[in-house]
């Protein structure tokens, strides 16, 4: 009797084989792939190969040996399938550019691939076979794989300042002080009276649509631009979804909560952090990246984001700090000639409406036709719709662009008076402070010598900073510090000065 395939071991091994494999060479094969994995045989699930493979003597010895059923997938259903390593000769033999990590893939739907394709190396003669290991992603071994990570990607800056941090002086949130002015806290209470009538979000979007030289159909009101993550996650079903890290944990997040498998590319600290395009698979259907990045506040170029979009590919680019950049500089959002591109923007940030919760999401029509689909009714409140519009009124521009060259100013001369901390003697790596960037944002990022330590010196001198070991591709040693008044920013570095020196002690 052929064994079942045991629904709770998570891996699937994919096999291409050439006519008359021996079992031997196919089964050394596998548990030499399943060794890089780092696993063993009582994981495996299944083997897998192409429909014309399925009586291969070999496959079927091997798959016997292992007491685990040879699965069987058609040339079209493999061919639909992004591989890392797809082979022409395969296409021209048998309809299919893949089978080993095609076939792994398709047995394992909504998994990832843990070992590409691996050829065997039999001792005197070619190779007749090739194996790859995916891993089957359930319920179970989803929040398996989520306990294992050590990022707690649902930490923010708002964790820092609730309950003993209330009376801290916050540098742990991105929302610019002083917000909102108060011709826009009269806006939003004037629209209180209008709160019996369902939302009408036409004029916002419209004025939305004009600001950024779009028709109104390429724009989605969203509550606050963590809901677009959401939207997005749910409105498309990526099979190399791809988030580039570090920067802010919701897309993750969301990608994973609905199902879906996430591949991390990690910037360089070697590199400030800087977009290197080269490094995203081509494979990726779905990327997402952030500019400029939180938390590092570094400013991509948005030539080298252009140049991650493509046909078959939804590049999603969270541009929710991008109006606190002079000029908005190296902004996409009005791009209309990327295919599969969405820009996404939040009002929460500059003008201080976190509590509000409003944002928007600039795509082809189709792609918000898509989101709105995946969206509840009356998602954005009459107050957030009223705030939407005034936002995009030319005295809100114009104030926006002021105060992002004040941003400016105040994150050198915050820069200026860190770098002050670090004399000759004791360079940043060596106990002073390292400083990611160029920074663009209203926010930089530290690197500092037992950096939990010193935010826990930090809050208990008044300042509360945020973590940044929560991030994909940062540790304990990274902070991130919002950029404030010139004032706010000398009593901070004094502060640090002493935190370090506490630590030094």
């Amino acid at each position: 009797m052929t064994p079942r395939a045991d629904p709770h071991r998570p891996l699937v091994v994919g096999v291409g084989a050439a006519h008359g494999v021996s079992a031997d060479e196919v089964h050394a094969l596998v548990l030499s792939t399943l060794a890089e994995a780092g696993r063993t045989p009582d994981a495996v699930a299944a083997l897998a190969t192409v429909d014309a493979k399925a009586g291969e003597p070999g496959l079927l010895g091997a798959a016997e040996r292992l007491g685990v059923p040879l699965l069987t997938h058609s040339a079209g259903t493999l061919a639909a399938i992004v591989v890392p390593n797809p082979s022409e000769a395969s296409r021209a033999a048998l309809g299919t550019a893949s089978v080993a990590e095609a076939a792994a893939l398709a047995s394992a739907p909504g998994g990832e691939l843990l070992v590409p394709k691996r050829r065997s190396a039999p001792s005197g003669r070619a190779s007749m076979a090739t194996a790859a290991v995916a891993r089957r992603i359930t319920t179970t071994s989803r929040k398996r794989t989520d306990a294992m990570d050590t990022h707690d990607l649902r930490h923010h800056g708002d964790a820092e300042v609730r309950d003993d941090g209330a009376k801290l002086t916050d540098l742990a949130v991105n929302v610019r002080a002083d917000t909102p002015p108060s011709w826009l806290r009269e806006r939003i209470a004037d629209s209180i009276g209008a709160l019996a009538a369902y939302p009408d979000g036409r004029a916002a979007r419209e004025a939305v649509a004009a600001r950024h030289g779009r028709p109104p159909g390429q724009v989605l009101l969203t509550s606050g631009a963590a809901e677009a993550f959401v939207l997005l996650a749910r409105a498309f079903a990526p099979r190399h979804a791809v988030v580039v890290h570090p920067q802010f944990t919701e897309p993750e997040a969301a990608l994973r909560d609905a199902g879906h498998a996430v591949h991390r590319v990690l910037l360089r600290v070697e590199d400030g952090f800087r977009l290197d395009a080269e490094a995203v698979p081509d494979e990726a259907d779905f990327v997402v990246v952030g500019n400029p990045t939180n938390p590092t506040s570094v400013l991509h170029p948005a030539g080298a984001l252009a140049r991650l979009a493509r046909p078959g590919r939804t590049l999603v680019v969270d541009e929710a700090f991008m109006d606190a950049v002079p000029g908005e500089r190296e902004s996409l959002a009005s791009r209309r000639d990327l295919p599969g591109l969405v820009v996404l923007r939040s009002l929460t940030k500059t003008w201080g409406l976190a509590g509000l919760r409003i944002g928007y999401a600039l795509a082809g029509a189709e792609t918000v036709a898509a989101l709105e689909r995946a969206q509840p009714l009356w998602p954005v409140s009459t107050p957030a719709l009223t705030a939407a519009l005034a936002c995009c009124e030319p005295r809100a521009l114009a104030q926006a662009e002021a105060a992002a060259h004040r941003i400016a100013a105040d994150r050198a001369h915050l820069l200026i008076r860190i770098a002050g901390l670090n004399d000759t003697a004791e360079p940043a790596d060596a106990g002073g402070v390292r400083v990611a960037g160029p920074a663009a944002g209203p926010f930089v990022l530290l690197r500092v010598a037992d950096g939990l330590g010193v935010r826990e010196r930090l809050r208990a001198l008044g300042f509360a900073v945020r973590r940044g070991d929560t991030f994909p591709g940062l540790g304990p040693d990274w902070l991130r510090v919002a950029v404030r008044d010139r004032d706010t920013s000398d009593r901070f570095v004094a502060a640090l000065g002493e935190a370090l020196a506490a630590r030094s002690g």
